[in-house]
């Protein structure tokens, strides 16, 4: 049995466990969507805000937080939080369960059709109040 090569990378380990309340940034100011802990990496949740859009939000498996559309653009559905999550060339993205189009998590353009892109949300974890 050999020992990995020191030039081998690490497999990244497991992300950081979050506390707190996880919060988007909407026009009426920062809203409290669901406990930091809800969000499981690689996973998304899909959120129905005071106006009636979705935002989907996700955390990736560094622990990173991000929050789009929900609203497929292509199909009208409500699925992108079901999406498989990836990157390419650094950009981390969403790809939606039905078409497979690709959306930036950063700023919501889709990486496959420049014209399209769903709406992008700033977004927050809130430390827990006592």
């Amino acid at each position: 049995m050999t020992a990995p090569s020191p030039t081998a990378a690490a497999s990244p380990g497991p992300a950081p466990s979050l506390s707190g309340t996880v919060e988007l940034r909407t026009g009426e100011g920062w809203l409290a969507v669901c406990p930091a802990g809800a969000l499981l990496p690689g996973r998304g949740v899909a959120a129905l805000l005071p106006d009636g859009r979705q935002a989907a939000l996700f955390r990736d498996r560094a622990g990173r937080l991000y929050a789009i559309g929900n609203v497929d653009p292509f199909t009208g559905a409500g699925v992108l939080c079901h999406g498989l999550l990836g990157s390419v060339q650094s950009r981390a993205y969403v790809a939606s369960p039905l078409l497979k189009q690709r959306f930036d998590l950063a700023d919501g353009h889709c990486l496959d059709d420049d014209t399209v892109a769903v709406e992008s949300y700033p977004i927050r974890v809130a430390p827990a109040t006592p």
